[in-house]
């Protein structure tokens, strides 16, 4: 077989080698010891958790090294590309606070090795495909997809290893003159890689999350390009991180099963192999069982969800952290005052068995989250998504900043604050008895108080009221009236001698507190007075009564 001969007959369009495209994207000039990493999206319209775990591991790689981190987009599946997926991923990176210093953006490209999007580098695999082709290493495969089902078929009967190798390798050993005369012919064709391995070889795979891994050496002739010339996954990813000059791949683990083709190639082509870190599914519980996060099943894996619901970027990152290493807690603990990025993220750290995804524990890290935000930034942040989700409400909340502001800070001092805010879609109903149009009677009042010690109780707070008393004197009243009323002042003698009292001053307090707020659970009442006004609060004791 003359391959260079074949090699023209397949390319006569590429007139380049690959030596011009080493020539093109040189050595990057980083520091030593500097990674250079990236996400590879496919253009799915679906942009989910598991992107931005991997993302905020590269990105941290690159970043706390002196690297570079960058956006490649894998189009090469036009099939299932949507439109406007590639601003998708754009937009969700730059919401979640993932910040590319080069690669694909909104206007094209940016940076020094690009095109970052595959789709446009045809060329440059069908040069690199060309070499193969040149040196043996690749061939031209004419077989239909009718004839490898028949040939899937056949392996299953005969209880053989599925694929296209040794003996079912049916187009391995064509002539030149056959290859010629059945493209002349007009016959669809695939470009395979010609393996040279063995099944029952093994491979070593160094992981940098996973450690040394020994696989089952690639023995299989994968497909290299399509028939369009538009390459796979597996050989279009390979030329891009070597020409990209990437030193670590950070991926699902998913992809462990193919690792060997890809290690194959970088050694077919004689270039250093990046680093592979393959990353553990996201799980969570399902009962008392462990299963994967599926986007049918559960919302919280697309990553829109989080920002329709009002969770801060920062409240997912922070989380996300938390799962990625196992000391990141004990550092927030620690440094609660430090931004995220100071965090010496390590992937030694990391698990390489499922990364299990506990909403509820989401939603303490987000309150915790909210907590250390100042009130001015969370009215910011809060304003800006009831703009977009609620604007009714966005009215109400926007027309005084500083009444706004105040309630936020409600209960959030001292050495216990609340943490009563958790996402913008709960504090929007969590604040909402602060404003008249939206307050609403939410919660009963307390089954141990007649109507008539209800409006009673009600009665006395009104005819007691001073807006000039201090937190303590206000209580001081409510405690008489408790006393008065046959009520015990202190909650452990009612627990001690229930027969004794008619409840105790918790059920009087809810009384006013129920009326005033709505519900029973709300922060300090005498606090909420104030900001409210004693007009609006006397009119809902009054309607209440």
């Amino acid at each position: 077989m003359d391959y260079t001969a074949l090699a023209e007959l397949l390319f006569p369009q590429i007139d380049k080698n690959p030596e011009d495209y080493e020539q093109k994207y040189p050595l990057r000039d980083l520091p030593d010891g500097a990674m250079v990493t990236r996400i590879g999206p496919s253009p799915t319209g679906f942009v989910h958790l598991g992107n931005l775990y991997n993302a905020m591991i590269g990105e941290r790689l690159a970043h706390q090294s002196g690297g570079t981190f960058y956006l490649r987009v894998e189009d090469t599946d036009a099939k299932r590309e949507v439109p406007g997926a590639v601003e998708l991923v754009l937009s969700a990176m730059d919401y979640f606070g993932i910040h590319f210093d080069e690669g694909a953006d909104a206007n094209g490209d940016r940076g020094n090795y690009g095109p970052y999007r595959q789709r446009q580098r045809k060329e440059i695999y069908q040069c690199f495909a060309k070499e193969l082709v040149r040196r043996g290493l690749a061939y031209p495969c004419f077989c239909t997809e009718e004839r490898l089902a028949e040939m899937r078929s056949e392996q299953m009967a005969n209880k053989e290893n599925f694929g296209y190798y040794g003996k079912w390798a049916l187009c391995r050993d064509l002539s030149f003159e056959e290859i010629k005369e059945r493209i002349a012919a007009g016959e669809s064709y695939v470009l395979r890689f010609r393996s040279e391995g063995n099944i029952e070889n093994t491979v070593e795979l160094n992981d940098g999350i996973r450690g040394i891994l020994h696989l089952q050496e690639n023995y299989q002739d994968f497909v290299l390009l399509k028939s369009d010339g538009i390459p796979t996954y597996h050989f279009a990813h390979v030329v891009d991180d070597h020409l990209m000059r990437t030193t670590h791949v950070v991926r699902g683990e998913e992809w462990l099963s193919t690792a060997p083709m890809h290690l194959q190639l970088f050694d077919t082509f004689g270039w250093i192999r990046p680093v592979y870190c393959h990353t553990p599914v996201l799980m969570k519980m399902d009962g008392e069982t462990k299963r994967k996060l599926s986007k049918r099943k559960d919302p919280e894996l697309g990553l829109d969800y989080y920002r329709r619901e009002g969770y801060v970027p920062e409240a997912v990152r922070e989380y996300l952290m938390t799962v990625l290493n196992s000391n990141f807690e004990e550092w927030r603990s620690e440094n609660p005052e430090l931004p995220m990025e100071e965090f010496p993220f390590s992937l030694e750290k990391m698990s390489n068995s499922g990364a299990l995804f506990d909403m509820m524990k989401f939603d303490n890290v987000s309150q915790e989250t909210l907590l250390r935000l100042p009130a001015s930034e969370i009215y910011e942040k809060m304003a800006a998504w009831l703009s977009e989700y609620d604007p009714e409400f966005a009215k109400l909340f926007t027309r005084d900043r500083a009444f706004s502001e105040r309630i936020i800070d409600v209960g959030r001092s001292g050495n216990r604050p609340r943490k009563d805010l958790t996402n913008w879609k709960q504090a929007r109903q969590f604040l909402s008895f602060y404003f008249g149009e939206t307050f609403a009677m939410e919660d009963p009042f307390p089954e141990r108080v007649s109507q008539e010690d209800r409006k009673e109780i009600l009665a006395r707070y009104l005819a007691g009221y001073d807006a000039s008393d201090d937190n303590s004197a206000w209580f001081e009243k409510i405690r008489q009236i408790t006393g008065d009323m046959g009520y015990a002042v202190k909650p452990k003698d009612y627990k001690k001698n229930p027969e004794q009292y008619k409840g105790s001053i918790t059920d009087v307090s809810n009384v006013i507190r129920v009326a005033v707020v709505g519900r029973t659970n709300s922060p300090d009442l005498w606090e909420i007075c104030q900001i409210i006004g004693e007009e609006a609060m006397k009119e809902r004791i009054r309607a209440a009564m």
